[in-house]
C-alpha cells in the first residue's frame, strides 16, 4: 500500500499528464490530507493505487450542485461530484445550519424524511437524520419505501420546517439523490435554496448523532402509520362519482408506487386493478425495465404491461416512476376488439387531465372564474387553450420544475388552484401536496377512462376531439447526455451559440421572436425587444411563424397575454439535475374537423422530423 506522500505524487503526475483536471487534482489532495475527509482517505488511496484516473476525474472535477430537484448524481464511495456519505452529509449539514440560523432562538427545528427503493436510500435517509439530530432537530421518519408526494404531504401534515426525500426519481440504477423540501411541502425556492447552497459549500465538519439512540429517546418519531392513511384520504378528496367499470394494469416499475396508487384506486372503488408482475417487486436495479431506466416518459418501459393488457382485455395501463411522482399511461385507440394500443406523451396526459379536472369542477359546482391552471414554459400550449375554453386563466410562464408550480399555488391562494402540470409527466389536482403526484393523476385518469367507456369512447378518441376543437398540438423532446467536465463545457457552448447566433429559420418556419430567460428579454425578428414576465433561468425559446396558420379570432389567445400559448417553437434548456441538455420541439395546427385530423397529424409529424434534423445540425448533436 502506497504512503500518502506517494499518492500525492501520483496525483501530481496524473494532473501533469492531463489525466486529472485542475479541480480534480486539487480536491483529491484535500481529501487525502484534510482531517474532515479522513474517513475517506483509505478508500480514495486504493483507487489512486489502481490508477483509476478516469473514474476519479469524473468524481472530483467539480462539486455536485443543487438543481431543480435537489442534489442528484452517480453514487461513488468518494468524490465531490458523486453521491456518497460525504456529499449527502454535507447536504444535510448545510440544510441543518441554514434552518437553525433563521429560526427564532429556542425553537426546535423539525424535518420529515422518507426514501425510495434505490440502493442505499435507507442508509442515506438515516445519515441525513443523524446529521440533523446532531443539530438539534426533531425527526418525523417514514419507515419503508414511500412516494415523494407522500413526503411532501408529511412535511405539511407534521408542520415540519423542512423535508428530505432520498430518491433519484427516474435516473439509472447507479444514481441517487436528496430532494430538499421547505415548510409547506414545496421543494426549496429562492432565497432559501441559495442560503442552503451557501451553507453546503462551506461545510467543514459533518456532525452526527446516533439514529437508534434518538429513536429510543423520542427525537426520531416513526410516522408512517399516521401519514399513510391520511395521505390516501387527502388524495381521494379529488375523486368524483361515476362509473368504476374499468380494468387497470398498473406497474410501479420496481419503485414505491404500490404504496400510493393501489390504495388510492381501491379507495375510489376500482376493484379491477392489478399489478404487473415482472415489475412489481421493489428493486433498485430495475431489472425488468428496458435499459434499467424506469422513466415513464420512455414508451418502451410500458411495452411489457401493454402486451399483457392486450392479451387479457384490460382497458388501461398505468406506470409510475420509482418515487411515484410521475405517471405514464397507455390505452387502446378504440373500444373495438383488437384495436392497437398507444402510449400517451406527458403533454397529452396533461391535456386530458386538464380537461377532465376542469369539466369535473364545473359539473360538481366547484368551478369559479378565479380558478387557475398552472404550467411551465415548455409544456404544450394545448393545456392553456383548454383552460381558456373552460373560462379560466392559464398561467404558463413558469420555469421547468414543479417547485415553481408549488410556489405559484401559494401565491395565488390554494383556493384558486384547479390543476397543474408539466410536460415531463408531472400532474397535480388538489392542495394536499406542493409537488407532482402520480397517485392523484392515476385516480383522475382512471375515472376519466371509465366515464368515457360508458360513452363508447377511449382516452385517445377524446384526445382527438380536443385536437379538433382546440388545434392539433404535437411535441417532441430531444435529450442529449453530456457528462463530465467536457460535457458541461459543451452545454455552455451550445447555449452561448444559440444566444450569439440565433437561427432565423427552422423547418421552413421563420423565427418571429427569441426569448432568452437568462436575461428575461424577448427579441423580435425586427430587432425590437421587450421584458419577459417570469423568473430568470437558462432557457432559450424560439417562437416560429407558420404562414399557413389563419389569423382568425378562434386561433388567437383569449384573454390577450404577452405570449400566446405555444404553437410552433423550439426551446433549449440544460438540465438542472442531470448532465444533459434538453431540446423541446412544438408544432400545432388550427382547429379542424375530425376527418381531417389524421392528415394534420402526419403533416405535423413530418414537420417535427424536419425540426429535429435541422436543430441537430445547428447545434452539432
Amino acid at each position: 500500500m502506497a504512503s500518502t506522500p506517494e499518492r500525492l505524487a501520483a496525483v501530481d503526475s496524473a494532473h501533469a499528464a492531463g489525466q486529472l483536471t485542475e479541480h480534480a487534482a486539487t480536491t483529491i489532495r484535500d481529501w487525502l490530507t484534510l482531517p474532515q475527509f479522513a474517513a475517506f482517505a483509505d478508500d480514495l488511496g486504493e483507487r489512486i493505487d489502481q490508477q483509476l484516473w478516469k473514474e476519479l476525474d469524473d468524481a472530483y472535477w467539480t462539486v455536485i450542485p443543487f438543481g431543480t430537484g435537489g442534489r442528484r448524481g452517480t453514487m461513488y464511495p468518494v468524490g465531490s461530484n458523486a453521491i456518497n456519505d460525504r456529499t449527502i452529509g454535507e447536504s444535510a449539514q448545510g440544510l441543518a445550519d441554514y434552518v437553525t440560523s433563521i429560526l427564532p432562538a429556542g425553537e426546535t427545528p423539525t424535518c420529515a424524511i422518507a426514501y425510495d427503493t434505490r440502493h442505499r436510500s435507507e442508509h442515506f435517509a438515516k445519515l441525513c437524520s443523524e446529521v440533523l439530530l446532531a443539530a438539534g432537530f426533531q425527526i418525523s421518519f417514514l419507515r419503508g419505501f414511500r412516494s415523494t408526494p407522500e413526503l411532501s404531504y408529511a412535511v405539511r401534515h407534521t408542520n415540519s420546517h423542512c423535508g428530505i426525500m432520498v430518491t433519484a426519481s427516474h435516473n439509472p440504477p447507479s444514481d441517487n439523490a436528496v430532494k430538499v423540501y421547505w415548510a409547506g411541502g414545496v421543494q426549496v425556492l429562492p432565497p432559501h435554496d441559495r442560503g442552503i447552497i451557501d451553507r453546503v459549500m462551506n461545510v467543514v465538519d459533518v456532525q452526527r448523532s446516533d439514529f437508534d439512540t434518538a429513536v429510543a429517546d423520542g427525537r426520531v418519531r416513526f410516522v408512517e402509520a399516521e401519514i399513510d392513511p391520511a395521505f390516501v384520504k387527502a388524495v381521494l378528496e379529488q375523486s368524483s362519482p361515476g362509473s368504476r367499470d374499468l380494468s387497470v394494469l398498473y406497474t410501479p416499475l420496481h419503485g414505491v408506487g404500490a404504496s400510493a396508487v393501489i390504495p388510492v384506486l381501491a379507495g375510489a372503488g376500482f376493484t379491477r386493478v392489478r399489478l404487473y408482475g415482472p415489475q412489481e417487486k421493489p428493486d433498485g436495479d430495475f431489472p425488468h425495465v428496458p435499459g434499467h431506466v424506469a422513466n415513464p416518459e420512455n414508451p418502451a418501459v410500458l411495452q411489457g404491461a401493454i402486451e399483457e393488457a392486450q392479451s387479457v382485455g384490460d382497458d388501461l395501463v398505468l406506470a409510475s416512476d420509482p418515487d411515484c411522482d410521475r405517471l405514464g399511461a397507455a390505452a387502446a385507440r378504440s373500444l373495438e376488439p383488437g384495436s392497437p394500443w398507444e402510449t400517451f406523451t406527458g403533454n397529452q396526459i396533461g391535456a386530458l387531465l386538464a380537461d377532465w379536472t376542469l369539466a369535473t369542477r364545473s359539473r360538481t359546482g366547484h368551478a369559479a372564474p378565479t380558478d387557475r391552471l398552472i404550467t411551465t414554459i415548455v409544456t404544450s400550449g394545448l393545456v392553456r387553450r383548454i383552460a381558456e375554453a373552460h373560462g379560466i386563466r392559464g398561467i404558463d410562464n413558469l420555469l421547468v420544475g414543479f417547485k415553481w408550480i408549488g410556489q405559484r399555488i401559494d401565491a395565488i391562494g390554494p383556493e384558486h388552484f384547479a390543476f397543474g402540470c408539466e410536460e415531463s409527466h408531472g400532474y397535480l389536482a388538489g392542495t394536499h401536496v406542493r409537488d407532482k403526484d402520480a397517485a392523484v393523476a392515476a385516480l383522475l385518469l382512471t375515472e376519466m377512462a371509465a366515464s368515457l367507456k360508458t360513452e363508447g369512447r377511449t382516452l385517445h378518441e377524446h384526445l382527438d376531439r380536443l385536437f379538433a376543437k382546440h388545434g392539433c398540438h404535437m411535441e417532441r423532446q430531444i435529450s442529449v447526455s453530456l457528462p463530465g467536465a467536457a460535457g458541461m463545457d459543451r452545454m455552455k457552448e451550445i447555449m452561448a451559440g444559440l444566444r450569439q447566433s440565433p437561427p432565423s429559420e427552422i423547418a421552413g418556419l421563420s423565427v418571429g421572436r427569441s426569448r432568452d430567460y437568462a436575461s428575461l428579454t424577448a427579441t423580435a425578428a425586427d430587432g425590437s425587444s421587450a421584458t419577459i414576465d417570469g423568473t430568470a433561468g437558462d432557457v432559450m425559446i424560439f417562437d416560429l411563424i407558420d404562414p399557413t396558420a389563419p389569423e382568425d379570432a378562434s386561433w388567437q389567445p383569449s384573454p390577450p397575454s404577452q405570449f400566446p400559448p405555444l404553437a410552433n417553437a423550439v426551446a433549449a434548456r440544460p438540465s438542472g439535475t442531470e448532465p444533459k441538455i434538453k431540446f423541446y420541439l412544438f408544432t400545432a395546427a388550427a382547429p379542424c374537423e375530425l376527418p381531417a385530423l389524421m392528415a394534420t397529424k402526419q403533416r405535423l409529424t413530418d414537420r417535427l422530423d424536419r425540426m429535429e434534423r435541422e436543430l441537430r445540425a445547428l447545434v452539432g448533436v
